[in-house]
């Protein structure tokens, strides 16, 4: 079995684990790990007995099959696009890029020079949504809640890119049918940009999803409800928890007991089958788990998404200026 070389560009809290991850695996080598930080390379690279470099370039100079991008999302294009075109193939964490045009650059590069394209959405590889696929029947109405305690991490995107496009990439590839409506609502709490957002979605097939993200809870909290016909399935991300609810119809008025199932899941880490995904992708040439095209369609509706939050948080930022002008917000009755 070939060897996969392998390196991490960008090992700040989440690049750090990737860099393990791989050191850890077998039938990969991990050349390097690069950072501008040189402190935090030196560190990442000392626990992972590898070398340390300062940029991407310095890595690719010393023969690498595949890298992990786990930089600022800003920095996701330029990067990618150094990678591809050395015929680098590229684990791209989330979200792919800032723009559909990046994005798209991103994806004609990788088809060009014939490399994998993957991007990081997480969710996918958690083993509660590994066991939950198999129940998939006919989603009628999902319910989507991804809450979480305010960090400095991943406030250069607002909270639909940071956290809401986890539920929707996974919603998007459960319903598998286009999208017919949006309607949403965010604003902006603690920081200038959208800290808590809802997004109510309306497939062409029937199905209508509920999706709730906000950084600035008092608790973290990654629920997943998703109704189908006679029953429902409840699944909780960080706990790793599944369970089918069968409902019964009323009979004379009655209300039957619901019977409750809980699905064994099995003790597994989401980011090394995430890599191992990407490592046999590299070795295979078959497609990973989530193309780049898949990520590509998240950050779409994601896009869609905050466009509509903005436009919603201008008539928002309005009425606030009218309240400190002492204009009241419903006119006095007569």
């Amino acid at each position: 079995m070939k060897t996969i070389r392998t390196g991490v560009i960008g090992v700040g809290y989440l690049g750090r684990f990737h860099a393990h991850k791989y050191a850890a695996m077998e039938g990969v080598e991990l050349v390097g790990v690069a950072d501008p930080d040189d402190k935090r390379a030196q560190l990442v690279a000392g626990e992972c007995t590898c070398r340390a470099f300062a940029d991407a370039a310095g890595l690719l100079q010393h023969g690498v099959d595949a890298v992990s991008v786990v930089a600022p999302t800003s920095l996701h294009y330029d990067i990618g696009t150094y990678c591809l075109q050395a015929g680098i193939d590229v684990l791209m964490e989330k979200p792919i890029t800032v723009t559909l045009a990046e994005a798209d650059g991103l994806l004609n590069l990788a088809q060009a020079h014939g490399c994998i394209l993957q991007v990081g959405h997480l969710e996918r590889f958690n083993p509660a949504v590994l066991t939950m696929e198999p129940l998939l029947t006919h989603p009628l109405f999902i319910e989507a809640h991804r809450l979480a305690v305010f960090k400095d991490r991943g406030t250069d995107v607002d909270v639909v890119l940071d956290l809401m496009i986890h539920d929707i990439d996974l919603i998007l590839a459960m319903v598998n049918a286009p999208l017919e409506t949006i309607h949403t609502v965010g604003a902006p709490v603690i920081t200038g940009l959208t800290d808590i957002a809802n997004a109510r979605l309306i497939f062409t097939n029937g199905c209508t999803a509920n999706v709730t993200a906000s950084r600035i809870s008092m608790d973290n909290s990654r629920r997943l409800r998703i109704f189908q016909p006679g029953h429902y399935i409840s699944l909780d991300f960080a706990k790793k928890e599944v369970m089918t609810v069968q409902m019964q119809q009323l009979e004379n008025g009655t209300i039957p007991q619901p019977d409750i199932h809980r699905h064994r899941v099995q003790d597994q880490d989401a980011l090394e089958l995430e890599i191992r995904d990407f490592v046999t992708a590299v070795r295979t040439r078959n497609p990973p788990r989530v193309p780049g095209q898949a990520g590509r369609q998240a950050l779409a509706l994601a896009l869609q998404i905050v466009e509509q939050i903005n436009l919603h948080r201008g008539r928002v930022e309005e009425s606030l200026h009218q309240s400190a002008r002492g204009v009241a917000p419903f006119p006095a009755s007569s």
